[in-house]
Order: C-alpha cells, then structure tokens, then sequence
C-alpha cells in the first residue's frame, strides 16, 4: 500500500522532523501521483495481488516499468484556495488550523509559470501575481492571511528587498527570488509600448507565465490584440 511521509526542515540548521504520516492513499498521495504520472493507486494494488515490481508495466508511460522513477523536466506547484469571505466570524489569518476548502495544481517549465498559473486557476478574477490586488502591508506579510501573495507582490512592486521580506515572511529566498522575477518583468512590461512588443518580449513573457489578458492589461492593450500578435508570432503553448 501507500504512505505518505511529511518532513519540516530547518532552513538554518538543515534539522528535519516527520511532521505527518499516513499509512494509505491521501490527497498528498495522489498530488504526487498527478505530478509525477506516477501510478501510485495502480502499483500498490498490483503489489497486493502479488505482482512483483519489475513486471508491472508503467500504464502512464506504456514503456517503463514500476521500478522507474519519474523524470521530470517541469515544475509542478500546488496552491490552496480560501473562500473565507463566505464564513461569518473566521479570521482571515492563516495559522496551523485548515482552512482551504480546496486546491488547485499547475505544472509549468519554471516556478514562475507555474505559480502564476495557479493563481489564476485559484481565483477567476486574478490575473497572477499582481502587484495592484492589495497594498503593501509589513503586519500582514508577518502574520498571514489569505491574501498573502498580493501583499507580497505590492511589497515587492515598492522596492522591499529580498532581505527585508526573508525577515518579515520567513519565506526561502529562493521563492522570493522566482517572484521578484515576475514583477521585474511585470515592470519591463508596463514601460513597454503596446505598438512596439516584439517576439522575444512576448516569448519571454509567456515563459514567465503572463497570460494574455495580464500582458494586454500592463501595456495597455487589449488581450484580443495581444492574442492575435502573439499568435502571429508563433507562440503557442
């Protein structure tokens, strides 16, 4: 059968603990399973009928077998959705305590792609990673609430260093990084006029995980317009 093992790790002094175990099939289980195109439900029900590893053909791949691990060359990030504005009286702070009342996943060639397609997977009004959702906030970026990202995204719109928000979030610097990233070209964008966007600046945007309507809305564009240059140019998905 499946278990699923969750470690906390110390960024400081590389220490880990086992946080959780689940000895059979969880949402953590078939998160992984979808990420990976793993078939963990499939192998673990043939390794129960006795069929040994190496026999067991990989039904996601049709070549390999189960003794393969995955190989993957994407990113892969999973994102919870709040819908607390719905609940009387439920504080907005994220804590310990679950709150979501789901979750959605992205998979992208880089943290950023895949990031901002999640957050607009999360919600239909977001655009991404946008910096004008909410304003930048030092209490909230401490103590978070479910807006979190947004602050993070005006704080770095503002000019807060990645030093600063390491010590506000305690978030890894490599993350701040990959979202500093998004607006630096969320930036670039917005001083891009909408007459002159080339290939490489569409193409470098779509890597980065600017959808259409978030590059229309920076330049001040249309995403009718923005669609129809992009596909002259040949980007696609």
């Amino acid at each position: 059968g499946e278990c699923n093992i969750q470690y906390a790790l110390n960024p400081n002094t590389e220490e880990y603990y086992i946080i959780e175990v689940n000895a059979r099939l969880s949402r953590s289980s078939a998160l992984a399973s979808k990420a990976t195109g793993y078939p963990l439900a499939y192998v673990a029900a043939k390794l129960a009928l006795g069929i040994r590893l190496p026999d067991i053909r990989n039904s996601v791949t049709g070549k390999t077998t189960a003794c393969f691990e995955p190989s993957l060359d994407y990113c892969v990030v999973k994102i919870p959705r709040w819908d607390l504005g719905k609940f009387q009286r439920v504080s907005t702070k994220i804590g310990s305590s679950m709150k979501s009342v789901g979750e959605v996943m992205a998979i992208g060639r880089k943290f950023e792609e895949a990031f901002q397609k999640a957050l607009r997977m999360v919600d239909e009004n977001i655009n991404g990673f946008d910096p004008y959702v909410k304003a930048p906030n030092d209490e909230e970026l401490e103590k978070p609430t479910d807006k979190r990202m947004f602050v993070l995204a005006a704080s770095i719109k503002a000019g807060y260093t990645i030093d600063r928000l390491y010590e506000l979030t305690k978030i890894d610097r490599w993350f701040l990084h990959k979202m500093k990233n998004i607006i630096d070209y969320y930036v670039v964008l917005e001083n891009t006029d909408h007459t002159k966007l080339s290939h490489d600046v569409l193409l470098r945007a779509k890597r980065i995980g600017f959808s259409d309507k978030q590059i229309a809305a920076a330049v001040k564009s249309s995403e009718l317009a923005v669609r129809i240059q992009r596909q002259e140019s040949n980007i696609r998905p």
